[in-house]
């Protein structure tokens, strides 16, 4: 993802990974307690926002994957990738805050969620930023292809230890480091071998960690007994994924529409387009043993399959139809 193309997209990158997580969060939460209800499996409030901020993170590697087939402004297309890449640490801090109080470990405090935030986020940036920096300073200083995949795997691997240590957000940290040595390390440390085989090699880990995590899960899910109220549950928190994404994504924009417009597509770009994938499946997986954990586990290995077949599958086919459909509402002659 370039700088200067996520510098145009700042504010709606800000606005949708932070404002646009927590809306996404409350709407399916809210709406999930309310299906759960009507289908009669009685899920605590709490346990189903617990879900939303699961449910909510975009995949960015998958979101990656189809902006490289999809035709969209780079700008549109930073600002999809950018506001994917941090919305994932967010919603984990999210995730977080809201699982803390679900086992009452921590009383629900705005405070206290607002330091815990602040703390996460704020000191994730921070950490990324110096691991970014030092991988860069690295890879700069030598001219071995190898070599330098093995730094890149130290920062993400060694940055991510320290930011468990230090209590902050690993995945901010690892996409702020990212972004550093993906702009300034690709630009003035690299040399074309070394570029290439280090997108190979981390395309190949990436691959390889889903397919163990939606191994894992497909694992978990049969082992949970059989109940039709789950499927129903499941299936039912696929519209009310895309509405909560919906809403998470119109009205910031519509905000910020005085400051940047990134054209008529951009709703329907960000909503199709933000696949869940990884992240998602990760968290579930993390949850503790109980019956929210089935349900939840149930929910999100149907909109995750949802997200990436339909989706995935169909967003050029999407945006194609709608950019015609703005041309021709453009010129009806």
């Amino acid at each position: 993802v370039k700088w200067d193309d996520m510098r145009r997209g700042r504010w709606p990158i800000v606005v949708l990974s932070t404002v646009g997580v927590v809306l996404s969060t409350a709407v399916i939460g809210l709406g999930f307690q309310l299906v759960a209800g009507w289908l009669g499996l009685a899920v605590p409030l709490i346990w189903c926002l617990v879900f939303g901020a699961l449910i909510s993170p975009t995949d960015p590697v998958a979101v990656m994957g189809i902006l490289g087939r999809a035709e969209v402004s780079p700008t549109l297309k930073a600002t999809v990738a950018g506001e994917s890449l941090f919305n994932d640490g967010v919603g984990v801090v999210v995730f977080a805050i809201l699982l803390e109080v679900a086992l009452g470990t921590e009383p629900l405090s705005l405070g206290h969620a607002g330091a815990l935030f602040l703390q996460e986020a704020g000191g994730g940036v921070l950490l990324g930023v110096a691991a970014g920096w030092i991988g860069y300073r690295a890879m700069r200083s030598i001219d071995e292809y190898n070599v330098e995949v093995m730094i890149s795997l130290a920062v993400v691997m060694g940055g991510y230890a320290l930011a468990s240590k230090l209590h902050i957000s690993g995945p901010v940290a690892m996409a702020v480091a990212g972004l550093i040595i993906g702009n300034k390390g690709v630009a003035h440390a690299m040399s074309n071998t070394t570029r290439d085989y280090l997108l190979k090699f981390w395309a190949l880990i990436d691959d390889i960690l889903n397919a163990v995590l939606f191994l894992l899960i497909g694992l978990e899910v049969v082992t949970i007994p059989w109940d039709p109220r789950l499927i129903a549950l499941g299936v039912a928190a696929i519209p009310l994924v895309l509405v909560a994404r919906g809403i998470a994504v119109v009205a910031p924009l519509a905000a910020l529409r005085p400051i940047l417009s990134l054209g008529r597509l951009a709703p329907l770009t960000l909503i199709w387009g933000g696949l869940r994938g990884g992240i998602s499946v990760a968290l579930a997986l993390g949850l503790p043993d109980g019956p929210a954990r089935s349900i939840a586990l149930a929910a999100t290995y149907i909109v995750v399959l949802f997200s990436v077949i339909v989706q995935g599958g169909t967003i050029e086919r999407v945006l194609a139809r709608a950019r015609l459909s703005t041309r021709e509402t453009a010129n009806p002659d």
